[in-house]
């Protein structure tokens, strides 16, 4: 685990006091695809910082009326704070948060994690940069929302999949592209059958591939 915490950008601006308390509360955790970290079964409204060793987390928020909103979504080397959200009076809302990809996550619980911030400017500052980087990604994603055509929407999600992996096969069902992009299954059923029909992509069962790339690209830019 002393490597895993290594990989904490402010691990070296800790005291040796400081790097023990973490190192003696800190604990590693396997979350299966499916588990509700924050906000769900955990039943824990204040989960802690973490650290993705490996693995996939989709960060969203629920309406009353139970409509989900993805705001983003988490990969390996990835820290989250909005989990320590009563660590950070500023924020307000609650977040649910769902292991996507069988993860491995290194966690510092919130009590450990409030005294570190208190006692470590450098931990504290991190701590509001990072969650200043989640509000930007959460207004970009606003902005799609209230402002992008849906098809521009789309092109936009599956180009960054492709970019992520340089693979032009994405295997996700339509289902879960519609919780990525905030829309309805049969609204991505539709725009899949007409970029199908446009030879932007071909549609198989759980894979979406990729065939004209460029247009694709133009559409995003539109």
């Amino acid at each position: 685990m002393l490597e895993l915490l290594k990989k904490l950008p402010f691990w070296d601006l800790l005291s040796d006091d400081e790097k023990q308390m973490v190192s003696n509360q800190a604990v590693l955790r396997q979350y299966q695809q499916g588990n509700v970290l924050h906000g769900g079964c955990e039943n824990d409204s204040c989960f802690g910082m973490f650290y993705i060793a490996s693995g996939e987390i989709r960060t969203s928020i629920l309406s009353d009326e139970g409509r989900e909103i993805t705001l983003y979504r988490l990969y390996d080397g990835d820290m989250c704070v909005l989990s320590a959200s009563c660590v950070i009076s500023q924020i307000s809302f609650d977040t649910q948060m769902t292991v996507t990809k069988d993860a491995q996550l290194l966690i510092i619980p919130s009590s450990t994690f409030a005294k570190l911030i208190d006692s470590n400017i450098y931990a504290r500052c991190f701590m509001y940069e990072l969650a200043a980087e989640r509000f930007s990604t959460v207004m970009w994603v606003m902005q799609q929302i209230l402002f992008s055509r849906f098809d521009q929407r789309l092109a936009v999600f599956l180009l960054n999949e492709y970019r992520k992996t340089g693979i032009p096969e994405i295997r996700m069902t339509q289902e879960q592209i519609a919780q990525n992009v905030n829309s309805a299954r049969e609204v991505v059923a539709r725009m899949l059958k007409q970029f199908a029909a446009d030879g932007l992509i071909e549609n198989r069962r759980g894979v979406i591939v990729l065939k004209d790339i460029p247009k694709l690209e133009k559409l995003d830019s539109k």
